[in-house]
């Protein structure tokens, strides 16, 4: 699949030749990644730090706080690599540092190790300095301790000439079951089809800045249909990937849903239809995703209005149950309240809300049996929830956040605190 490459450069992103001369300055690397993101995870590269002359990490750490990123550059010990695990990074990738001493101690699907070839030999320090080591000896070394590598071919950098297609068979079976992923001169969709066929992923930076490649196209190079129409079934869930419905993209659709980044489809009947334009119903698309066969697309959206169904209820199997319901009453009650409702006098007395919140926890703490546990759970959750309205928060953030929590490596001892601890 497609990767987009963020190489960031005096807080800029930018694109070089050969690793060397700068040919493209994109400016924001925020407004970027907004694009990039829609189609999922993107490889972000600090070049001041590969190239030791100073560094972007505040603007790459509010990067992975928001997007799913892989990050390069620079990670020299193991305390840098561990920081950038642990402020979310799905991956972090080692290049000069890639030795087998260093990846034992890092967490092996965690880990991609950059191989930066000229002619088939391994360059590192920026691409400065030759090793006399060809990639195929190093991924052969190196293969056992990572998830995967990242081969770059610097002599097709940023040059849109095309890349090696003829050498990454070769290097596949070099990977020991590891994923490859290739960087340098890709610039069609053919290119991007082709490695998607031998399971090789496509790191693009500068076909995507100079639009030689489009985000839609390069991502739908490797899709296919079995339907006479061409189109490709597209699954529409929610923030917590709950099925909302079932619709149809195709390249059309495909290239103004990430474009704009709303819920734009096929429609069967009616070709181009965006979601909500005329029910006022719309959709923030927040991320593409393709499925292991790849004939079929998930739009993950943020929904407004009444819902996706066309007869106003939440999804086209009826309406949302359980928490999804109860954060909904919840949400509902902060503005048009019933006389009498009890989650309205919650809203507006903080300390009736504090003291319930901690009652509840206590006896949630104390209960025992199954059926008392569900019971207090139950509970504390529509407490907690209220308390999520008052300032809100829904559900989907919370859920984020325990996923960015999950990718932290570095574990605190969770030991209770004293009392009046913060």
């Amino acid at each position: 699949m497609l990767i987009p490459s963020i190489d960031i450069m005096n807080g800029d992103a930018v694109q070089l030749v050969g690793g060397k001369t700068q040919a493209l300055n994109a400016g924001d690397p925020m407004a970027v990644a907004q694009r990039f993101g829609r189609i999922g995870s993107m490889a972000v590269i600090d070049l001041d730090a590969a190239l030791q002359q100073g560094n972007n990490s505040r603007l790459i750490e509010a990067l992975v706080r928001r997007y799913r990123c892989r990050v390069g550059g620079g990670i020299r010990n193991i305390e840098t690599a561990l920081h950038w695990l642990n402020c979310g990074a799905e991956q972090i990738i080692i290049g000069t540092a890639a030795t087998t001493e260093f990846l034992k101690k890092l967490p092996k699907q965690r880990t991609i190790v950059a191989l930066d070839a000229v002619d088939g030999e391994v360059v590192v320090e920026g691409w400065r300095s030759h090793t006399g080591r060809h990639v195929i000896e190093r991924m052969t070394e190196l293969a056992p301790y990572v998830a995967g590598f990242l081969v770059t071919f610097v002599e097709c950098e940023g040059r849109l000439q095309g890349t090696h297609i003829d050498q990454v068979e070769q290097l596949v079976d070099s990977c020991q079951g590891a994923r490859l992923t290739i960087a340098g001169g890709i610039t069609t969709e053919e290119d991007v089809a082709s490695l998607d066929r031998l399971g090789v992923d496509a790191q693009v930076g500068m076909a995507l800045y100079t639009e030689r490649l489009g985000l839609a196209d390069g991502f739908a190079a490797p899709l296919k249909s079995d339907r006479p129409d061409g189109l490709w079934p597209t699954v529409i869930v929610d923030q917590l990937d709950r099925a909302l419905g079932l619709c149809y993209s195709n390249i059309e659709s495909l290239r103004v849903a990430l474009r704009d980044g709303i819920g734009a489809y096929w429609s069967r009947r009616r070709g181009l239809w965006i979601k909500g334009q005329s029910s006022g119903n719309t959709q923030r698309l927040i991320e593409v995703a393709t499925d292991c066969d790849r004939d079929s697309l998930r739009f993950t959206v943020d929904q407004s209005g009444s819902g996706f169904c066309h007869l106003n209820q939440d999804n086209c199997w009826g309406n949302v149950r359980g928490l999804a319901k109860l954060e909904r009453t919840v949400r509902d009650r902060l503005l048009d309240a019933p006389s009498g409702s009890y989650t309205k006098r919650l809203y507006e007395d903080s300390q009736l809300l504090n003291a319930k919140l901690v009652e509840e926890a206590q006896e949630l703490a104390h209960a025992v049996g199954a059926e008392e546990v569900v019971r207090e759970a139950a509970d504390l959750l529509y407490f907690s929830l209220v308390a999520m309205g008052r300032h809100g928060i829904r559900i989907s953030e919370v859920a984020s956040l325990l996923d960015q929590r999950a990718l932290v490596v570095t574990r605190r001892p969770g030991n209770a605190k004293t009392q009046g601890e913060s």
